[in-house]
């Protein structure tokens, strides 16, 4: 399945088309977005969007606007003046959000911080215990602990 998700600014705004054989709306827009490393310069690519969605991409959207599209990736190619044909990246839009819309959205991932209080996960054993059930330490009064540790609860490897 080809699907991708692009967080964007655009940088050329929406052009509207139309098909000659049943005039069906083509919008067309250029987005920038930064690249996978601090030291990756910015990309950009070519935006497509079909029918309702190339209106509302004529209507709603202007230079500057940061997005989120949702799309399907294809590469296509293209003859260069210099003689030589150039692959490049297109977007074909299903959806497009303004950032704005959506709120102040956090694309971070959240992550649960363990605390004092909490209890790590256990696993079921599938065997019975066999003997006398070990004795317990005895409980010994504690100061007020000075930081708290970090304690990793992951018990997969790597």
């Amino acid at each position: 399945m080809n699907q991708c998700m692009l967080m964007a600014e655009i940088i050329v705004g929406p052009q509207l088309r139309y098909t000659q054989d049943n005039q069906t709306a083509i919008a067309e827009l250029t987005i920038t977005f930064p690249g996978l490393r601090a030291e990756d310069a910015p990309q950009q690519m070519k935006v497509v969007g079909w029918g309702n969605l190339a209106q509302e991409m004529q209507e709603r959207y202007q230079i500057g606007d940061r997005v989120l599209i949702e799309g399907r990736l294809t590469m296509s190619t293209v003859d260069r003046p210099e003689g030589f044909k150039e692959k490049q990246a297109e977007l074909t839009a299903q959806r497009i959000h303004h950032l704005s819309d959506l709120g102040a959205l956090d694309m971070t991932v959240p992550v649960a911080t363990p605390t004092a209080n909490s209890v790590p996960p256990t696993v079921p054993s599938t065997t019975a215990p066999s003997g006398p059930p070990a004795p317990q330490p005895a409980a010994q009064p504690t100061a007020a602990p000075a930081a708290e540790a970090e304690v990793d609860y992951d018990d997969i490897p790597f």
